[in-house]
């Protein structure tokens, strides 16, 4: 029996361990592994010119079978690495280091007009229109939740089964209103009707519609426009989960009709701990801070307090400075490269990456809609008999390649389209190449012929 032993390493030092040893395998790994060092070296050499400069774009990993080989990241979709320009901007901001909104010093009055620029960045970014404001929070689950308790009393949510988890979840707490969760959609023109018929059913009442822009699970693209005018004309509000959107198309929220957009820095090439719920102020200027405390108060008396208005009212604490001035920078770096650039990009690495995928025998790829609906580079995909969890480890130990396997917080979507087990996704984005696909393309024909032919994997 085939035998593969693959080391899992991890934290500081990791270009530094020892590959662990490997019994000798019928695959002929030495002459595998030469094969595959050459096309990923080669993809160093002559890769496409990189739209914009990543922090970590060289680094190199030990495999299984000794050696190292450059990593191809095709976990885009989870977290996108750091913009260069992301970490020049926060090195430029540190030294000042101080509080915002809390001090008559110099390096105060830098962070306070730094972190207040940022918000009007992201503004921008968003294509806001009047009367939007913009909240910083940790995450697009910060955001949703920011969102879901600023509801006015009563308020009937209607969204889908085909979220992800931050965008479902939060609702689930709303006080005295109703939750109604539609069926998946057939198609794009399916999910418009549902919302229209299920707003048609909805009590009298503040209303909102809550919808993904872009699936983490397919990469399929809602249809936006439409939904939001649906919305608009029973007279609801609809709010958009964008964190798989916002790095990949212009948001638009004044020429689309959208209310409120949820984003995370972390998808955006920023680190991690920041994103912001951006969208029409007067539901957050009438809740209740979201967190109470300094900052969130205007006065506090002995009796009562007086809330601070405008976004300050749900920042709560110190704010995240350096958090404000990376999502800003990789806002501005991913408007400078145009949008344009960026689809086009990643339009021609998704084509390939589905390519390369087609012919693996007992390959399914996962999809809500047929292969005419919208997309993102992202491919969510089953093999028959073989479990997600080992072909992740597989290419992450033997070939340096990084892609996310699971149920990718869309629980109710994945068990549907799978039929409960989990699916592995690759994921492309700034940085990502062709060299990068066709690595996973032939590292997957060979993980699944070794598999097949019964290769025991040993963690």
């Amino acid at each position: 029996m085939t035998s593969l032993t693959v080391a899992r390493p991890f934290g500081a030092g990791l270009a530094e361990r020892e590959p662990a040893e490997r019994e000798p395998a019928e695959r002929e790994p030495a002459e595998r592994d030469l094969d595959e060092r050459e096309l990923a070296e080669s993809d160093l050499t002559t890769a496409e010119h990189p739209l914009a400069e990543l922090v970590g774009a060289g680094l190199r990993l030990p495999v299984a079978g000794g050696g190292e080989l450059p990593l191809a990241n095709l976990d885009i979709a989870a977290t996108a690495p750091c913009l260069a320009t992301v970490r020049d901007a926060v090195e430029e901001i540190l030294p000042w280091s101080a509080s915002v909104h809390r001090g008559a010093g110099r390096p105060a009055q830098v962070c306070t007009a730094a972190y207040e620029r940022a918000r009007a960045t992201v503004l921008r970014f968003a294509g806001a229109g009047p009367g939007h404001t913009a909240v910083f929070t940790r995450n697009t689950t910060d955001a949703v939740n920011l969102l879901a308790r600023c509801l006015p009393g009563g308020t009937t949510v209607i969204g889908f089964g085909t979220d992800h988890h931050s965008a479902m979840l939060p609702w689930r707490r709303t006080a005295g209103g109703t939750v109604r969760r539609l069926p998946d959609p057939a198609s794009p023109g399916d999910a418009v009707r549902a919302v229209d018929a299920a707003l048609h059913a909805a009590p009298v009442g503040p209303r909102l519609v809550c919808v993904t822009g872009a699936s983490n699970v397919t990469g399929e693209l809602w249809p936006l426009a439409e939904l939001a005018a649906v919305a608009h004309e029973h007279g609801a509000r609809i709010a958009v989960d964008a964190a798989q959107l916002a790095p990949h198309r212009p948001l638009g929220m004044a020429r689309l009709g959208l209310d409120y957009v949820a984003l995370s820095g972390h998808k955006l090439y920023a680190p991690f701990g920041s994103g912001a719920l951006i969208g029409r102020s007067d539901w957050l200027r009438a809740a209740p801070p979201y967190l109470p405390g300094g900052g969130a108060a205007g006065h506090v008396g002995e009796d009562g307090v007086q809330w601070a208005d405008g976004p300050a009212r749900h920042e709560g604490g110190t704010p995240n400075l350096i958090g404000a001035v990376a999502l800003a920078a990789a806002c501005e770096t991913l408007t400078g490269i145009g949008w344009d650039r960026l689809r086009d990009h990643e339009d021609r690495l998704q084509r390939a990456l589905r390519d390369g995928l087609a012919g693996l025998p007992g390959l399914s790829v996962l999809r809500m809609w047929d292969d005419s609906a919208p997309r993102l580079g992202i491919v969510s995909f089953t093999v028959r008999g073989l479990p997600a969890g080992q072909i992740a480890a597989s290419l992450a130990d033997e070939h340096a390649i990084a892609v996310r396997h699971g149920k990718f917080c869309a629980h109710p979507l994945v068990r549907r389209l799978t039929g409960g087990q989990d699916a592995v996704r690759a994921s492309v984005g700034i940085g990502s190449t062709t060299g990068h696909v066709g690595r996973l393309a032939s590292a997957l024909r060979g993980i699944v012929t070794a598999l097949r032919a019964g290769a025991a994997v040993h963690y």
